[in-house]
């Protein structure tokens, strides 16, 4: 790969969620307080569209939103002021014997390694002002040993962390109203991805290829799936300067794609088979009409897709049903990486994009203090990479790894291609 890339990618890293990664003490605290401020935000519409206490029914996809938001203020006070190792960081024992909780059972709910998903639908939790309370107490003792942090990584560790953790967790309270039909459209910055609207939108870039360098060995925060290091040799190779939209995927349903075998794989069919998906989540012909407009559920409430959007809440499978229709293939993790860095015409952030690369192991993995973030998912199920509409701006970072299960259609997904 060429310098010029090389220092393309390094200034994209640098400059990627500064206050999240790589800011100081003062920028870390008003990251979190920003953040926190969305996440109160999301909180109240929930709490408006639901009546108390706040009950949703189970799916395995959903947690009740309660249990979300305790969940959040546990794992930040557990990961800072109860972790008498904090100042260690990464090198922290994730072991150690810590103090007792302010909130008197806060173990026995809030820690999702231990609470059985199921069982979260059946815990006596706090009310939501309680809740609301817990969370306000410990961001208000982080901030307290926050301003008396030096800026130096491993000191801020785990303030990173609980910021990077709150953001996803604000994108999943995005994603469950999506499934629950709830009308908090009026509290995100856009209720959908928009049209790109720009000359860069339509057509392939042609990648030259080379050697490729992943894995974090720098300064900053990084996951723990993203450290190590691996080393790609790729080919040349074209990609789409963007996800494939609405009026791109839709002619593939229009044309019978979703029964014709031959375009799945053998994991695509047996998911076809199994749900009967005959047609995208979220979407349906207008009043049930036989060759009808397409509709699509955006919080409740119906709109016909915009062509030029990207297309969402696809699995994999459809993705690459499609690929084959369209004679074209997933780009793989690093080919994504590589044309992100590469051109400032790639255009991502409105959909999170399946690749056709497994999430597993960089050489030299070593599991952070928080084991059940990637170590237990190196499971077969692909790499997302980019961002959604939905995702906070601390998140959005092109080096960062996204997993689902390939079968996962409620996320804001979609794809780009490449050719084949």
């Amino acid at each position: 790969m060429n310098t010029a890339v090389e220092d393309r990618a390094q200034h994209q890293a640098a400059n990627a969620g500064t206050g999240a990664r790589q800011g100081g003490p003062a920028q870390l605290a008003a990251a979190l307080q920003a953040q926190r401020a969305q996440t109160l935000r999301l909180f109240e519409a929930w709490r408006a569209a639901l009546p108390v206490p706040m009950h949703i029914r189970y799916a395995p996809d959903l947690n009740p939103p309660r249990w979300e938001l305790g969940h959040l203020a546990w794992f930040e006070e557990y990961w800072i002021a109860r972790n008498p190792q904090r100042l260690r960081g990464a090198q922290a024992d994730p072991a150690v014997p810590r103090a007792a909780s302010i909130l008197r059972r806060a173990d026995t709910w809030f820690d999702s390694s231990a609470v059985a998903h199921t069982a979260r639908w059946h815990l006596a939790l706090p009310s939501p002002d309680d809740t609301l309370a817990y969370a306000a107490q410990v961001r208000d003792r982080s901030l307290r040993l926050l301003a008396g942090m030096p800026h130096t990584d491993d000191a801020l560790y785990f303030f990173r962390w609980a910021l990077l953790h709150e953001a996803m967790h604000a994108e999943a309270a995005v994603y469950m109203a999506q499934h629950l039909a709830l009308p908090i459209a009026s509290d995100l910055p856009a209720a959908a991805p928009a049209a790109a609207g720009n000359a860069f939108a339509t057509g392939d870039l042609a990648i030259p290829g080379g050697f490729w360098h992943q894995g974090h060995n720098g300064e900053g925060f990084a996951f723990d799936n993203e450290a190590g290091a691996q080393t790609h040799e790729l080919a040349p190779f074209s990609i789409a300067r963007a996800p494939v939209t609405w009026g791109e995927f839709l002619p593939f349903v229009d044309s019978g794609g979703y029964d014709q075998p031959a375009l799945w794989t053998d994991d695509g069919w047996a998911w076809r088979q199994r749900t009967g998906a005959q047609r995208p989540r979220h979407l349906a012909r207008q009043d049930n009409a036989p060759g009808g407009p397409w509709q699509q559920a955006l919080f409740g409430a119906w709109h016909a897709p915009d062509p030029d959007a990207p297309a969402m809440h696809l699995t994999q499978h459809e993705a690459q049903a499609w690929c084959r229709w369209a004679g074209r293939r997933l780009p793989t993790e690093a080919e994504w990486a590589c044309a992100a860095a590469s051109v400032e015409a790639f255009a991502w952030g409105q959909v999170w994009e399946w690749t056709a690369s497994p999430f597993a192991p960089w050489p030299g993995f070593e599991p952070g203090p928080y084991r059940d973030y990637s170590q237990p998912w190196f499971d077969g199920r692909p790499v997302l990479k980019g961002a959604s509409f939905a995702t906070p701006e601390v998140l959005r970072d092109a080096r960062f790894r996204n997993y689902f299960p390939p079968d996962r259609n409620d996320i804001f997904a979609g794809f780009r291609s490449c050719a084949a």
